[in-house]
């Protein structure tokens, strides 16, 4: 694949809006845009609107980050030309998926439906804040990911609309699969009264997994070019820092002797422990236990634990940055934030009042091998068969349709019912106070009502066949830009060319969307076809709509395909905030509290074994 021998410097400044127009010739005509839009990649804009938008503090040092970017583009454009092979291609593009908060939180709730709720419990509160502080930090510096040219960016989703720095990939794999080698790591220890439950070489294997998971996340977002050097490092630290400050992990023993330089120092920095005067011991990678400290809390308190949660999380969506593109992150981060709100508070309730999983009894799923004992005084375990492997997965399946199910139809009736209720209580309200405002949100008094989750095409987000947690998209084909932000040149998948050099994709084989990233538009292939985008005549319209939390676009076409097509700006609604904080903290205690009792009191159970 050809490259563009062109360079970006420190001051790179993309060009503005793109237009396209669909005759014989494909012609493009580059326009100034007058501000910002959500059509422009994050962070690419005219460094003056970032001098003069942010603190001087703040532009200073994304100043210092884009001057890296730019040399870091470079590196990684020549890393490109030597080691990019089309199997790399995809397995990079692909595994990225596994590093993605849509993917952790598909399938977290499973690990609450069938009993591993202390591991869900400590899965939710990595993800969650590892996307919060680092959605956080992007919108707070607002840097841009690396430049394209004379990288070749790979992407899935649509994570490239975020800024770059730091990368969350990195630190939702680090953290979590830092979160898995503890729990390895106390499986392999003998304790004093039992062997270890794993041995030796599943111990080995399961390490080696679990470091190539984290190197294919980190690695792949160098070579996909959706991450500078410096993005991976900041999002590694940010992850090992989430994991160490939550996990109470006894670290790795290491013992020095006095001949260790190491053995004089240590003591004096507080570390260490002297088991005899010739033997110092330390604990490499010893956690502070706060996620252990924060579920004991949980666990004992009483009205304090919800009257404090409910005000923190508040704060926290009040006081996420306001960035100077219209980027995805803040949705991100609240809807995050708001399902380990749910979470949290929903254990408070169930322990408080009683109501928890079990409800005092023991109930096993059935075909778990395990029978209740005549009069109800114990459980026995039996050999199982291979109709009780059956009705297990029966179950099984049976929990996960129904569990998602709850969750999904919750999310659409709170979402929808939110959209009636909040705009004009926020209207009443702004009659007499001033109301939080947030820039790119339209203010309750300049619309009359939300588009309906029921609806579709341009009015409403309609929906969708997959039932989503979170409001992200799935992850629906690979994008290739080589051509840069409204450079005007870029090669598709199968070799095509196609103008402004951004996303190219096939959907089923037949149609390549070149979707607008830097302001440059939008185009469509289909059979060979170009279809127009923001210009030329005809009849053909593109609506562009946001699904949930994202800034990916959903076509809606009308008339003839050979007519020239508009790409709709995409509105947020003040409701829209407050609404998720509500619809996700349902999510949260449905999917980690509700739905397990609910199990328990049917009879299906959640655990497959009877708790000591």
């Amino acid at each position: 694949m050809a490259r563009s021998s062109k360079t970006v410097d420190s001051n790179y400044d993309p060009p503005r809006k793109t237009r396209f127009t669909t005759t014989s010739t494909l012609s493009i005509s580059t326009t100034p845009s007058p501000s910002l839009s959500r059509s422009s990649s994050p962070g690419l804009g005219s460094p003056d609107v970032y001098s003069t938008t942010l603190p001087w503090w703040r532009a200073e040092i994304r100043r210092r980050l884009v001057k890296s970017v730019a040399w870091e583009s470079r590196v990684i454009a020549r890393m490109q030309d030597y080691i990019r092979t089309p199997w790399l291609d995809a397995y990079f593009v692909y595994t990225s998926s596994l590093g993605t908060h849509t993917f952790f939180m598909t399938a977290l709730p499973g690990v609450f439906f069938f009993g591993f709720e202390e591991m869900g419990r400590g899965l939710i509160i990595l993800l969650a804040l590892g996307v919060y502080f680092s959605s956080f930090i992007k919108d707070l510096i607002c840097s841009p990911r690396p430049f394209a040219p004379p990288v070749t960016r790979l992407t899935i989703g649509t994570h490239h609309l975020e800024y770059g720095f730091p990368s969350t990939h990195s630190t939702n794999s680090v953290s979590i699969a830092l979160l898995l080698f503890a729990h390895i790591h106390s499986l392999s220890l003998p304790t004093t009264t039992t062997e270890p439950i794993i041995s030796p070489h599943t111990y080995t294997l399961s390490v080696i997994l679990l470091a190539w998971y984290i190197f294919s996340i980190v690695f792949g977002r160098l070579y996909t070019a959706m991450h500078s050097f410096t993005d991976c490092i900041v999002g590694v630290l940010l992850g090992t820092g989430i994991w160490w400050g939550h996990t109470n992990f006894p670290g790795i023993p290491i013992t020095l002797s006095p001949s260790n330089p190491l053995f004089h120092i240590i003591p004096f920095i507080g570390l260490g422990t002297l088991i005899t005067p010739t033997t110092l011991t330390i604990q490499i990678g010893r956690g502070l236990g706060l996620g252990s400290l924060l579920e004991t809390w949980i666990h004992k308190g009483g009205w304090e634990v919800p009257l404090i949660l409910i005000p923190l999380c508040l704060l926290a969506v009040n006081q996420h940055p306001q960035p100077v593109d219209d980027c995805p992150c803040f949705e991100d981060a609240i809807a995050f934030m708001s399902v380990i709100l749910g979470s949290q508070v929903g254990k408070w309730v169930t322990t408080y009042f009683g109501w928890g999983v079990g409800m005092g009894r023991t109930v096993v799923m059935p075909g778990s091998g395990w029978v209740k004992l005549h009069g109800g005084e114990g459980w026995v375990m039996v050999e199982r068969t291979l109709g009780d492997v059956g009705v297990w997965w029966g179950f099984a399946v049976m929990k996960m349709v129904v569990g998602v199910l709850i969750i999904f139809t919750w999310r659409i009736l709170a979402k929808s019912l939110l959209h009636l209720i909040l705009p004009p209580t926020y209207r009443l309200l702004a009659r007499g106070v001033s109301l939080p405002s947030r820039r790119f949100y339209t203010p309750a008094t300049d619309y009359k009502s939300v588009p309906s989750e029921f609806g579709g095409g341009v009015g409403g987000h309609g929906l969708r066949p997959i039932p989503s947690v979170i409001d992200l998209p799935s992850s629906g084909g690979v994008g290739v830009e080589v051509g840069g932000i409204g450079s005007g040149s870029g090669v598709g998948v199968e070799g095509r060319r196609y103008a402004g050099g951004v996303e190219g994709r096939y959907a089923g084989g037949r149609e390549l969307r070149v979707r607008g990233v830097g302001g440059n538009g939008n185009g469509v292939y289909r059979n060979g076809k170009t279809l127009g985008v923001n210009g030329g005549g005809g009849g053909g319209s593109l609506s562009g709509m946001t699904n949930g939390s994202t800034n990916g676009y959903y076509y809606s076409e009308k008339g003839n395909d050979e007519g020239g097509q508009e790409l709709d700006a995409v509105k947020h609604y003040d409701a829209d905030v407050l609404t998720k904080v509500f619809v996700y903290v349902g999510i949260g205690f449905l999917a980690c509290e509700g739905v397990p009792v609910m199990f328990e009191l049917v009879g299906w159970g959640v655990r497959s074994w009877v708790p000591v």
